[in-house]
C-alpha cells in the first residue's frame, strides 16, 4: 500500500494517518486491474487473524461511459450486460486493533460486472452488499440490457457473483439503501434532480430480497405531493404515510416512470436524494441539493410499525462554504455523522454532525476535485474506510479513483 505525507494531500486533524490503497489501475490478486470510478462501498467484520482486524470491503465503481464504449470488467461471460462498463470489486484489509494502522490489503477482486452507473448501496443484516443502479437507461441507449435495478452481492462471494436485478425494488435512478433489521423492510432513496422520492421496499420473504415484494413512496400525511425542498424548519417532525407504486419496473426507460406514479398519489417531493444509513431505530438520508440555500440537508425517518412515521429535519446547509452538496453518509460508532461531499468547490470536505445538530470539518481532499464517497468502518470502529472516486469516463482529467483507511484518535472527537 502507499502512505504518503498526509500533509502533501489530506488535510487531518493532529494525531492522525492514513494510507492509500486500491488505486484505480493497480494489479488485483485475481489479475485484473483496478476499475476507475469509485463510489459506494460497505464494510464486513470477518473477525480477527493473527492479532489483525480482518475487513471485508465490497466498492461500486460508477463507470458512467455509454453503452459499448468499454468492455465490462472481469469476465465478459459473466456480465450482466456486455455492453456496461461498471459493476463492483470486493477488497480483504488487515488492520491493527490496538490503532486502527492499516496493515496490508490481503486480496482484491471483480465480484460483479457488466452493470451501470453502481452510484452506491447499502449493507444487509444477512452479510452482503446491495449495489444500486444510478440510471433508467437500457436498450433505448444501445444497451444489451435495461438498467436502473439493486443487485446483491454476498460480503463472503471469492468470485464473481451473478448479476440478478431486483426488479421488484424498482427501476428508477437509484442512489443508496439501508435496512431495518427489526423489520426487514428496505429503505431506498432516488437521485433525479427535483423531482427525487424517498421508497420504501416490503419483502415477501424477510431476509431474501429475491422473492420480491412490493414498493411504496413516502408521502406526509394531510399534504399532497409535499414539497421538502425549501420552506423546511429544523426538528419538526412530520407525519407520514406510503403509497403504492404499482408498476415497479416500467417497460419506458424515462428517468421518472417510477416517480410519477407516487407524484399522483400524493407522494413528497424531495431534491437528488443520495447517502442513507440505519441507526439508533431512525433512517438518516441526505439531500444534496435541498433547503433554502441549495446546498443539502440531512433528513431522519422515524419509522411506526409497518404503516406510518415521522419525517425531521435535521440539518440544513446555509451556504457552500459550510456544507457542499452532502452525498453518502453514515452514522459512526461514537454516535456522530459523517457527509461525504460531492459539490462544486475544490478542496472538498468529509465533515461530521454531533447528536445536537452542529456540523464541524474533519478531513479536506487536496488531491483533486473529485468527490468523497463510500464511507464506513472496521468492526471495531477504529479504521475509517473512504474513496475518493475518480473520474467517471474515459477521456476525463485523469483524476485517479482510490480508497482509504484514517485511523487516530476518534475518542477525542463527535466521530
Amino acid at each position: 500500500f502507499d502512505t504518503v505525507d498526509a500533509a502533501a494531500v489530506l488535510a487531518l486533524p493532529a494525531g492522525f494517518a492514513w494510507a492509500r490503497f486500491g488505486v484505480e489501475g493497480d494489479p488485483m490478486t485475481d489479475g485484473n486491474s483496478t476499475p476507475k470510478a469509485h463510489d459506494g462501498m460497505g464494510s464486513f467484520d470477518f473477525g480477527t487473524r493473527d492479532g489483525r482486524t480482518v475487513t471485508r470491503l465490497v466498492r461500486n465503481h460508477e463507470v458512467r461511459d455509454g453503452a459499448g464504449v468499454v468492455a465490462p470488467f472481469g469476465d465478459v461471460a459473466k456480465a450482466y450486460d456486455e455492453r456496461a462498463g461498471g459493476g463492483n470489486t470486493t477488497l480483504q484489509v488487515l488492520t491493527d486493533p490496538a490503532t486502527g494502522a492499516f496493515v496490508a490489503l490481503e486480496r482484491d477482486f471483480v465480484s460483479l460486472t457488466g452493470t451501470y452507473v453502481n452510484c452506491a448501496g447499502g449493507i444487509t443484516p444477512w452479510g452482503s452488499w446491495l449495489t444500486c443502479e444510478e440510471t433508467t437507461s437500457g436498450t433505448e441507449q444501445g444497451f444489451a440490457e435495461d438498467h436502473g435495478y439493486v443487485f446483491e452481492i454476498p460480503a463472503d462471494a471469492n468470485d464473481e457473483v451473478e448479476a440478478i436485478p431486483y426488479t421488484a425494488m424498482g427501476r428508477f435512478a437509484h442512489e443508496a439503501v439501508a435496512i431495518d433489521p427489526r423489520t426487514g423492510i428496505v429503505y431506498e432513496t432516488e437521485d433525479s434532480g427535483e423531482r427525487s422520492g424517498f421508497y420504501r421496499f416490503i419483502p415477501n420473504t424477510k431476509g431474501s430480497l429475491v422473492d420480491g415484494g412490493r414498493l411504496e413512496m413516502l408521502k406526509v400525511k394531510g399534504t399532497d405531493n409535499y414539497n421538502t425542498i425549501v420552506g423546511q424548519t429544523v426538528a419538526r417532525s412530520l407525519p407520514v404515510e406510503w403509497v403504492p407504486i404499482a408498476d415497479p419496473d416500467p417497460a419506458s426507460g424515462a428517468r421518472d416512470a417510477v416517480y410519477s406514479q407516487g407524484e399522483a398519489l400524493g407522494a413528497a417531493q424531495f431534491a437528488r436524494l443520495e447517502g442513507i444509513w440505519f441507526g439508533n431505530g431512525s433512517l438518516f438520508f441526505t439531500s444534496t441539493s435541498g433547503g433554502d440555500a441549495g446546498f443539502g440537508q440531512v433528513w431522519e425517518y422515524r419509522p411506526t410499525g409497518r404503516s406510518g412515521g415521522q419525517l425531521v429535519l435535521v440539518y440544513e446547509s446555509p451556504s457552500i462554504e459550510v456544507l457542499d452538496s452532502p452525498d453518502n453518509l453514515n452514522l459512526t460508532p461514537r454516535g456522530g455523522v459523517l457527509l461525504c461531499e460531492d459539490g462544486d468547490l475544490d478542496n472538498l470536505f468529509l465533515r461530521g454532525v454531533t447528536r445536537d445538530g452542529k456540523i464541524f470539518d474533519f478531513c479536506q481532499n487536496t488531491i483533486n476535485g473529485r468527490e468523497w464517497c463510500g464511507a464506513c468502518w472496521s468492526a471495531d470502529g477504529q479504521t475509517l474506510f473512504v474513496n475518493i472516486q475518480g473520474d467517471t469516463r474515459e477521456g476525463g482529467p485523469g483524476n485517479l479513483g482510490m480508497t482509504l483507511a484514517i485511523w487516530g484518535p476518534w475518542e477525542d472527537g463527535a466521530l
